[in-house]
């Protein structure tokens, strides 16, 4: 093998090793986007992280739904809290009047 040769077999590798790390940069990018976007690109191409997607977003509008019902039974509960101890203050002022 004459150098030259040497160095045509070796700019082939490093050409074609710089096309396949291209190659795979492209396919990785394009698959990130994808799983980002919600249309797949995980486990497999299809929709298995679409469908992922799609429950945790009904499971987290479900979860918001709760969280306003539980807000709204708290509200109620502090106001009957502080309304009956606003109640039982007064109805002891009274009855500590009436015994005087």
């Amino acid at each position: 093998m004459t150098p030259s040769d040497f160095h045509t077999l070796l700019a082939a590798m490093v050409g074609t090793a710089a096309i396949a790390a291209y190659v795979f940069t492209q396919w990785m990018r394009l698959r990130y986007e994808h799983a980002q976007d919600g249309r797949g690109g995980g486990r497999s191409a299809g929709g298995e992280t679409g469908e992922r997607v799609r429950l945790l977003t009904q499971e987290n509008a479900q979860l918001r739904a709760e969280v306003a019902a539980i807000r709204d039974r708290l509200a109620t509960v502090e106001r009957i809290v502080t309304d009956g101890a606003f109640r039982l203050d007064h109805e002891i002022e009274q009855l500590r009047r009436a015994a005087n």
